[in-house]
């Protein structure tokens, strides 16, 4: 079979390249959409393995951000600015299938929890005093940018928004019948929150590190 991905950006198009690095903001694959691609190939890697990470799959069933899959590359060409490939997908059946912006009355119960605290944690945020972390949820960064009177209103703010966070990742996996998808929802919403962190705000990466954005 043979996929067509458009609009190609390439750090590495060489033959002889150790790997090769690209995103495509579209690609179509047998009545699938994947948006936002970015892949890195490796001849050294067993069966041409083909890493990517794509943004949004349609044509799914149930269509939320997808944020990983799994490529088995047999055979790979390049033409100018095109990638053609004889690829095996495998998705993961939690990030294909899992409609994370489903619904419940315990779900919006805790939505409205978590925005009736946003206000409240937003200013931590901007100080640098708290941010987030590779597995969804909020830790305290820097006590010494509270004052004291205020840091353990923090600490209950904390507590209460992972509690809250904890509490929402269940109750989508419960809700699409599947507690076990817990931790990939957990996953899918930690790269949502540091995507849609604003700017000077702190994460903290898989590798422990905090960054800012």
């Amino acid at each position: 079979m043979t996929v067509l991905l458009a609009g190609l950006a390439a750090t590495a198009m060489a033959a002889s390249a150790s790997s090769i690095s690209f995103t495509a903001d579209r690609l179509e694959f047998e009545g699938l959409v994947v948006e936002g691609l970015a892949a890195i190939w490796s001849p050294d890697q067993a069966a041409g393995a083909l890493s990517l990470r794509a943004a949004r799959v349609r044509g799914l069933e149930a269509t939320g951000p997808l944020t990983g899959l799994a490529v088995d590359c047999k055979v790979l060409r390049i033409a100018g600015d095109v990638l053609l490939a004889a690829l095996d997908f495998v998705i993961p059946a939690a990030h294909a299938q899992a409609d994370i912006d489903i619904s419940s009355p315990a779900i919006r119960a805790l939505t409205a929890s978590m925005r009736g605290r946003a206000a409240q944690l937003d200013p931590f945020f901007t100080s640098g005093a708290v941010g987030l972390t590779a597995d969804g949820l909020v830790e305290v960064r820097d006590a010494n940018a509270v004052a004291l009177a205020d840091r353990n209103k923090l600490k209950k703010l904390v507590a209460d928004e992972n509690a809250d966070r904890g509490s929402l990742y269940r109750e989508i996996a419960t809700a699409n019948g599947n507690p076990g998808w817990e931790a990939d929802i957990r996953s899918t919403f930690a790269e949502r929150w540091i995507a849609n962190a604003r700017t000077g705000w702190y994460y903290k990466t898989s590798a422990g590190a905090w960054q800012q954005k």
